[in-house]
């Protein structure tokens, strides 16, 4: 019986990786604060803290790079690019960037003013900041289904459409500069939004003459999840599925690092051609002409092929099906994740593997550190440490409500046996959950602060939840 989609590619080129002992390990670990992002390539053994740009690129994109064109201006690429965002998205205006944040920060820039609000089913990290730093505020808007982690819902990443109604209402729809949903919902697991939902929230937005954008990074794999549970779109390929989506919207942005299947890019689409001149002036300052925007165009070929590629249903199959093994496995073992599984990664939920440390000494983070200790593998939180932010009117942090680590897999990098051992190492970071310390910051900035932040473990003897355990130096 097989166990999960054979892979639809086979290897041709390999690169080496090591497993450091021990006292290596430890020594990354002591020199990097704690911070897995602060962590050397070379000294991971599996590397799970994102999908993002780490995917594997297919013969027939590298064949496309030689073919780039890197004239500064009116690049064939560009043009090609162009031709495979109209196909599948049909946005009449789009502006390459370098990667999706760069997309966040000039559409924040082009339309929020200081005290305006962005609702989404839930923004992720760089998008959540771009709005602070214009001075907006972020909100979050999704089905309550989401935080129940055990709870099995086909869709929740879906957006509650009361919450919203309400909140536009509360508001003022002129206080919302934009309203967006992410496909599919990275900061809640993974988890897919349907089509149904999908036309629902662009009706509401309609309706208050709210534009609509898509946070699009992992659209290929939202599309996938849609023909399997949908009902109604079982027969429709992933193309017709997205153009349906998409038909929705007044806009998208998308890091291309994701379901582009490549290793850096971005880029913005509309349909508004004032925002677009807006947009390219913006472009034009910080990233570059609009017909490369930052990118060479090499990047830009290998964008048009990783976006048809990305199409392909014996692709997302078997993308689908690495995921849904590994979280078959870790159940199997007790750990509590996110169910049912997205395709882009398995979340642990964090707080509940570890209800003896507080939210304030991050129980994702010192996860993901002791993950990194017993067996080489790198991991991302996606909690307290991530997304946690002062209250405006008290200054007291605001906590997410689930405390989670992230095992986002590269697209077409690693094996199912890489997958077991990762598995194993976690089936016996579970097995001394108990003896696991919680963490505190030594230094952090005001935006983004897990990607650089400085931690500590403990330090001394601290009392959870009526237990004494001794800090693990």
């Amino acid at each position: 019986m097989i166990s999960h989609p054979p892979e639809p590619f086979r290897i041709k080129m390999v690169e080496p990786i090591t497993l450091l002992d021990r006292k290596a390990r430890e020594s990354a670990m002591q020199r990097a604060g704690y911070n897995l992002f602060g962590l050397r390539s070379e000294e991971i053994f599996i590397d799970l803290l994102t999908d993002s740009g780490v995917c594997a690129m297919s013969h027939k994109q590298w064949s496309a790079m030689l073919e780039g064109d890197e004239a500064y201006a009116g690049a064939r690429s560009y043009f090609r690019l162009a031709e495979v965002i109209q196909d599948i998205f049909d946005f009449p205006y789009f502006l390459p960037t370098h990667q999706g944040r760069a997309a966040e920060h000039i559409l924040t820039t082009c339309l929020i003013k200081p005290g305006q609000y962005v609702p989404s089913n839930m923004h992720f990290d760089t998008t959540e900041a771009n709005i602070r730093a214009r001075g907006g505020n972020p909100v979050n808007c999704i089905i309550d289904e989401a935080y129940i982690s055990n709870l099995y819902h086909p869709f929740k990443g879906n957006l509650d459409c009361l919450k919203l109604r309400e909140f536009i209402q509360r508001v003022g729809a002129e206080n919302i500069p934009f309203g967006m949903i992410t496909v599919t919902n990275n900061a809640g697991g993974g988890q897919p939004v349907s089509l149904e939902n999908l036309r629902a929230v662009s009706q509401i937005y309609k309706e208050f003459c709210i534009p609509f954008f898509i946070d699009a990074c992992r659209f290929a794999e939202n599309a996938y999840f849609i023909k399997l549970r949908e009902p109604e779109y079982a027969g429709k390929s992933i193309l017709e599925i997205c153009s349906e989506m998409f038909a929705l919207a007044d806009g998208m942005i998308m890091s291309a690092k994701k379901d582009g299947l490549v290793n850096i890019g971005g880029f913005l689409a509309m349909r508004d051609k004032s925002l677009f001149e807006q947009a390219s002036n913006e472009l034009i300052l910080h990233e570059g002409f609009p017909t490369y925007g930052g990118l060479a165009g090499r990047d830009l070929e290998a964008i048009a092929i990783g976006l048809r590629e990305v199409l392909e249903e014996d692709y997302l199959s078997y993308r689908l099906g690495q995921t849904n093994y590994l979280a078959e496995k870790l159940l199997e073992k007790g750990i509590p994740i996110i169910e049912p599984a997205g395709a882009h990664a398995i979340y642990i939920n964090a707080g509940m593997l570890l209800p003896h440390i507080p939210k304030e000494h991050f129980p994702g983070q010192a996860l993901a550190v002791e993950l990194y200790l017993e067996g080489g593998i790198r991991t991302g939180e996606i909690g307290s440490l991530a997304f946690a932010y002062p209250d405006p009117q008290t200054n007291k942090m605001v906590h997410p409500r689930l405390e989670l680590v992230r095992l986002a897999i590269p697209r077409r990098v690693y094996t199912q046996s890489h997958l077991d051992y990762v598995v194993e190492v976690l089936s016996r970071t579970a097995a001394k959950s108990e003896t696991i310390q919680g963490m505190e910051l030594i230094y952090a900035p005001k935006l983004l602060r897990h990607f650089t932040a400085k931690l500590t473990p403990i330090q001394n003897s601290i009392v959870y939840n009526g237990k004494s355990l001794n800090a693990v130096g």
